[in-house]
């Protein structure tokens, strides 16, 4: 999941985008209620299917950037994507729609379980939960972001004749380009051939990591991805996984909707939605390095999901426009953290290289499988306030 975070949460976020750009130009097409039916429509046809792409990709990805270079691996599904969206923007049918779409997941796919396993190739197992927020907290901060973007480029509609939503996808994927040409020089790929570090750094960097997981295998042997594949306990992580990333799927899809049943039009809906995910993002950060700092992370994760079920429950139980914001608010502070936090527990308590990238891959793939429960938790008919949907996340987390 997406994707997103950002693992696939950047597909989400470019997701909310597209809803945004819909909401502010729907006068001039569908009346309101049509518009809903379609973007149901679309969610129940093209989320699900995006979802089951990520899944093909994620496992495959890590492996082959353990064989080839991070440098090469990721700058490479980088460049694809970004080819992928900007091929979005102009697309004029279903079909269209859909091949870009699969190829967007399939390379998109990657990033998420490849950057946390590169975490792992740098960094004791108890100082990888702080830098596996800082990236993810990147996701977070796009979501909060990403209607103020939409409503500056909604002003392009009928520039070159095309819509504003296809300058969206236009746009966002000629910046991924830029970034991902200079991908290739900035991504060191292993501290013994890095070049930032002096010789004796590298010696200490690679004692480190040495005295952290001791003598576990460190070569491509396929045999070690069947072993993760069979080890119980990545199961178990794949499940905690998807429970939390259907909430965040849920919501980076759809509180927009939910705030507009609170009250706000459709603009002032895009903006409302931005502090939540700021929250979001500053406890993401502040919990996972304190969980860090004392090498504790069930303690967390456990404290966030009781924070996230109040943050529902709040919206299900109450018609209180200010409490229901309220508990938009704590339900993003309770989720978002829950996944660097479980992505380090999980990455923490596997060995050897390999091993450990095909499990984070694995994980992820739970974590996508919430991406396609996602598209089914909140139905027009529940609206506006959305109790069956609140109920089901509540149901998850819990």
């Amino acid at each position: 999941m997406d994707a997103k975070m950002t693992e696939k949460m950047s597909d989400s976020a470019e997701e909310t985008t597209k809803t945004s750009v819909i909401n502010i130009t729907e006068t001039e097409g569908f009346d309101q209620g049509a518009t809903k039916k379609l973007l149901r429509r679309l969610d129940w046809h093209i989320i699900p299917f995006m979802s089951l792409i990520y899944l093909a990709a994620e496992i495959p990805s890590n492996v082959m950037m353990k064989r080839i270079r991070p440098s090469i691996w990721l700058t490479f599904i980088m460049v694809c994507w970004s080819a992928c969206m900007i091929g979005q923007g102009f697309v004029k049918d279903y079909s269209g729609l859909m091949v870009t779409r699969a190829f967007l997941g399939l390379f998109e796919g990657g990033l998420f379980p490849g950057v946390n396993y590169y975490i792992t190739q740098w960094y004791c197992r108890h100082e990888c939960g702080f830098r596996m927020a800082m990236f993810f907290s990147a996701a977070t901060l796009a979501g909060a972001f990403g209607g103020i973007l939409a409503r500056g480029i909604a002003e392009m509609s009928g520039v070159a004749g095309l819509g504003a939503w296809s300058w969206i996808f236009i746009l966002e994927g000629l910046l991924s380009i830029i970034v991902s040409f200079s991908a290739y020089w900035g991504i060191n790929d292993y501290p013994a051939a890095s070049t930032f570090l002096k010789p004796s750094e590298k010696d200490e960097v690679l004692r480190r990591l040495r005295a952290d997981t001791g003598n576990l295998s460190e070569a491509f042997d396929l045999k070690y991805v069947w072993q993760a594949i069979a080890d119980w306990k990545i199961w178990v992580h794949m499940c905690i996984f998807l429970a939390g990333f259907c909430p965040i799927y849920s919501f980076a899809l759809f509180s927009p909707t939910i705030i507009k049943g609170m009250g706000y039009t459709a603009n002032n809906a895009q903006l409302m939605s931005v502090p939540p995910y700021v929250c979001a993002c500053f406890f993401t950060i502040l919990a996972s390095w304190l969980a860090d700092r004392i090498k504790q992370r069930g303690l967390f994760l456990l404290v966030f999901q009781l924070i996230a079920i109040a943050g529902f429950g709040l919206l299900a139980g109450t018609s209180s426009t200010s409490a229901q914001y309220g508990g938009l608010v704590m339900a993003a502070i309770g989720i978002y953290p829950q996944i660097p936090l479980s992505m380090a527990w999980n990455s923490g308590n596997i060995g050897g290289s390999l091993k450990r990238g095909t499990g984070i891959a694995m994980q992820v793939m739970g974590g996508n499988c919430g991406g396609i429960v996602a598209s089914y938790v909140y139905l027009s008919h529940d609206g506006p306030r959305y109790i069956k949907g609140h109920s089901i996340l509540i149901g998850f987390i819990g």
